[in-house]
């Protein structure tokens, strides 16, 4: 029996490939038996809607996706977060950093950009000289910045199969704190996924980079490793990531327009080759025939006409 989670961000509305990917984690996690957990991930506040927390749980009612107990709020767990934090200062895991983007971008001495796509430049180290006991710079002024680990890691990813990566060489050091002291991103999912003992993680295969930098805490932290299923991105028919110049994809807006959610749900498990037409189907109808190695390994292509209305004569 497997825990997974549902972990929308409430930075703005969810949409067709998001979807997709919680439908093929409820779908892995029902199979088994087992629990499926809600988190509301909104420790990036600069970026965070008002509305978008709200809006992300109408979504998942709306598609039939059911979960386990109360959801909980990443902004309602900031002690557990800074926690950790402590141990990784303790155990010299992290090291503050003045450095801004700009500066990385242009150290003459950075080595290189990342191998991983829309990672940037490996950071070069300028703070990394810093040791636990050290003068702290002013306040205010750093982040804390994990250091990566200069050995190969590896895992079995459900869809992708064997990953490997070196962090220290091919991602850099990185940031488990913005400067506000607020946690990243990074810092607060791993923490949250080993509270929530989540034991299965599916997410878009964008986030492969995360993943290995999210192992390397895990293992600074002495937690328990989940498995992976990174699967395939839904793309705009140029190819990229889906966003509004591929009109408009949310799920409020099908909702809005009348659109029936087994639609949706016909479309995620066809374009995953769970069935093989589009026609409508719920989510639960799903569960007994999922399976991981039927899954289409393709990015999924789809524009804003693929749910239009009929046409009236």
């Amino acid at each position: 029996m497997i825990t997974g989670r549902l972990a929308p961000s409430p930075t703005g509305a969810q949409h067709l490939g998001n979807a997709r990917t919680f439908l093929l984690a409820y779908w892995s996690v029902r199979r088994s038996g087992g629990s499926l957990r809600l988190r509301i991930e909104d420790v990036d506040s600069p970026r965070v809607k008002p509305w978008a927390a709200q809006q992300a749980i109408d979504d998942l009612q709306w598609l039939g996706i059911d979960w386990d107990g109360e959801p909980i709020v990443q902004t309602e767990r900031l002690d557990l977060y800074h926690t950790a934090l402590d141990q990784l200062i303790a155990n010299n895991s992290v090291y503050p950093c003045t450095c801004s983007r700009k500066d990385i971008a242009e150290a003459a001495s950075a080595p290189h950009e990342s191998t991983f796509r829309g990672e940037g430049p490996v950071y070069p180290g300028t703070c990394s000289h810093w040791q636990s006991g050290d003068t702290l710079p002013p306040e205010g002024s750093f982040c804390w910045r994990f250091r990566a680990r200069d050995a190969t890691i590896e895992f079995d990813d459900l869809v992708l199969g064997r990953q490997s990566c070196n962090p220290a060489q091919t991602l850099g050091d990185f940031p488990v704190t913005q400067k506000t002291g607020s946690p990243s991103y990074q810092l607060a999912v791993v923490v949250d996924d080993a509270d929530q003992v989540v034991t299965e993680i599916v997410r878009g295969d964008d986030l492969v980079a995360s993943t290995f930098r999210q192992l390397d805490l895990i293992n600074a932290l002495g937690y328990e490793v989940p498995s992976y299923a990174h699967v395939p991105l839904v793309t705009g028919p140029d190819g990229r990531r889906l966003a509004k110049r591929h009109g408009d994809t949310r799920l409020s807006h099908f909702r809005e327009r009348g659109v029936a959610p087994e639609r949706i749900v016909g479309w995620a498990a066809n374009s995953a080759g769970l069935i093989d037409t589009r026609g409508p189907v719920t989510a639960t109808e799903l569960i007994s025939s999922f399976g991981w190695q039927q899954l289409n390994r393709n990015p999924v292509v789809v524009d804003d006409t693929e749910f239009a209305p009929p046409s009236t004569p």
